[in-house]
């Protein structure tokens, strides 16, 4: 993966923490990484637990160049890694004592589209994405 598009993803997962935390969540963990993949952003609000997958783009000037909405890259297989990682992460805690005490568990997607020169133009949260 290019030095830029590593870049380019951690500039939209920290935009959407930022958008997460001002909405009245608290992130618990960012970039949790086992071999089978990653879980960009753990989060909590009143008694539940969100898991989120955040998808970034920069707008293009040609159309027809890739998807025109980041959240059309949450496939079939990346939502179902994601409710893996999200059973291992929930195992691992729940062994050390330091599972958060939620009723509910929710998967949220957040698409963030940027400018070419690294400007936010659009921020869309899914709750319940999948």
């Amino acid at each position: 993966m290019s030095q830029r598009r590593i870049q380019v993803g951690r500039l939209g997962e920290r935009l959407a923490a930022r958008r997460l935390e001002r909405d009245g969540y608290r992130v618990i963990e960012r970039n949790y990484r086992t071999r089978e993949g990653e879980i960009d952003l753990i989060a909590a609000r009143d008694s539940t637990l969100v898991f989120c997958e955040v998808k970034t783009l920069v707008a293009r000037s040609a159309p027809g160049r890739g998807p025109s909405y980041a959240l059309e890259s949450v496939g079939a297989a990346k939502r179902a890694q994601v409710r893996r990682l999200a059973k291992a992460w929930l195992a691992e805690r729940s062994a050390a004592g330091t599972a958060p005490r939620c009723r509910n568990a929710r998967f949220d997607a957040i698409g963030v589209l940027l400018s070419p020169g690294g400007k936010l133009l659009r921020l869309d949260h899914v709750e319940a994405a999948f």
